[in-house]
């Protein structure tokens, strides 16, 4: 199994109250932006990746969103391309690049190949639709998003895999000559991953290309469902999923205490994380998600994502219409239950291996993002949570990974295991998992009294 680290690259000029009053990200008005504490954020960023390396870590990822401080990381490519100079081992991961809102996907395919020349072969492309936010901000229609991300994805694969000169003619997108002269390091494409957020659209699509799909921190009795669903899809072909086509974000931070561990990790939800990324008809435009992506997303407790939760779609009152005391009083209630359904997770190593360990065995993921806290987290408590998590953490579940026989991607080829004749195929996930998740509903931190 491969681990590893991912942060949203958040501004950290801004304070929750700030945030709380505008009542989303999306939106915030960027007379806000200190250029200088920001171009102290992107080198530390890069700074974390290059320790992260250096602490054990077998990947560094990277995401992309526009007109938001809760990621500054609008040119994804460009970090990707530093990174693929300044590290030296890491596999590079993008989860990913929102290819609906590239004008030019030639572009896009020159690019990602040169990043991956540079790194000699350790890109690993990912593949996204964006968020609402994405298409209001490079004025994309959101009813054409998915024919949109289809077709430049083939548009892509066909500049990196087919011989040129040749003539593209499609829908959207039109070249009278393409030959890209900058073709990637792996052949013949680099590896790729499908980053999402529980639609079953997506992991049908993903499935039936036999792309890992990456759910990113999403409940985990409906990513459990999910996976259920790419399996059977590929068993359909008669092949067998595994480890090798899955992976997940895990929301941790580790400190010397539990106290400490407790008040940086609450950053995961700083001015609500997610819950507040963007007002829910601007994540979710019409046309953008089906119904039924919808109703598995309404089905998420905790903090929602991008904007999306029950109480949202269920029209009750947006944070903004409540005062800063009440809004933070939920957000401490959302943090205590997110820690309970272990989508987000704050401790000592000793208190956290063990949680991991579950989510582990019940999603059984061949790679395994340990993602870091939002909002204003000082960049000495992001360093040595990646010194906790290299000594005492990734030793642990490196060892458990064997034990639950995870290969990665790199170690299984997508789509290689054929399931025998007259036979079915075999679980992909552990429910037994999940009784012991809702054990977690009644914990409580320490620190909680």
């Amino acid at each position: 199994m491969q681990i590893a680290y991912f942060t949203e690259r958040p501004y950290r000029g801004l304070s929750e109250d700030e945030v709380l009053r505008q009542g989303t990200f999306f939106g915030m008005p960027n007379s806000r932006f200190d250029r200088s504490l920001a171009s102290e954020d992107f080198n530390q960023y890069l700074n974390q990746s290059q320790y992260a390396e250096e602490m054990g870590f077998d990947g560094v990822a990277l995401n992309e969103h526009h007109g938001t401080p809760f990621c500054m990381g609008a040119v994804v490519n460009m970090e990707a391309a530093i990174l693929a100079r300044i590290t030296d081992r890491v596999k590079i991961y993008l989860i990913g690049n929102p290819i609906p809102v590239h004008r030019n996907p030639l572009r896009l395919a020159e690019e990602l190949a040169e990043i991956d020349l540079i790194s000699r072969g350790r890109l690993v492309a990912g593949w996204v639709r964006g968020s609402g936010p994405e298409q209001f901000c490079n004025n994309v229609n959101p009813a054409l998003n998915r024919e949109l991300f289809q077709e430049a994805h083939d548009l892509i694969v066909q500049a990196w895999t087919r011989p040129g000169p040749w003539r593209y003619e499609g829908k959207h997108y039109h070249y009278r000559h393409v030959n890209p002269w900058v073709l990637p390091y792996q052949e013949p494409m680099p590896a790729t991953i499908i980053p999402g957020v529980l639609s079953p659209e997506t992991i049908e699509w993903a499935s039936d290309h036999c792309y890992p799909y990456v759910g990113l921190a999403t409940a985990l009795g409906p990513t459990a469902e999910l996976w259920d669903i790419y399996a059977d899809r590929l068993a359909q072909r008669g092949i067998q999923a595994g480890p090798e086509n899955f992976g997940y974000v895990c929301h941790v931070h580790v400190a010397d205490t539990e106290a400490r561990a407790q008040e940086i990790g609450r950053n995961f939800l700083f001015a609500n994380g997610n819950g507040n990324f963007a007002a829910a008809a601007y994540t979710l435009p019409a046309g953008f998600n089906s119904a039924a992506a919808i109703q598995r997303l309404s089905r998420q407790r905790g903090s929602g994502w991008l904007g999306v939760s029950r109480s949202k779609l269920y029209g009750d009152a947006s944070p903004s219409d409540n005062g800063l005391a009440e809004q933070k009083r939920k957000i401490d209630e959302n943090w205590i239950a997110n820690q309970r359904q272990l989508t987000m997770m704050a401790g000592t190593p000793d208190h956290l291996i063990d949680r991991i360990k579950l989510v582990m065995r019940l999603l059984r993921p061949g790679v395994l993002f340990l993602s870091g806290p939002f909002g204003v987290v000082p960049h000495e408590d992001r360093m040595r949570s990646l010194e906790l998590l290299g000594k005492y953490v990734l030793p642990e579940l490196r060892e458990y990974a064997r034990e639950l026989d995870l290969p990665s991607m790199f170690e299984r080829k997508p789509g290689s295991v054929l399931i025998p004749e007259g036979q079915g195929r075999q679980p992909v996930v552990d429910r037994s998992a999940l009784d012991e998740v809702e054990s977690f509903r009644s914990w409580a931190p320490a620190t909680a009294g």
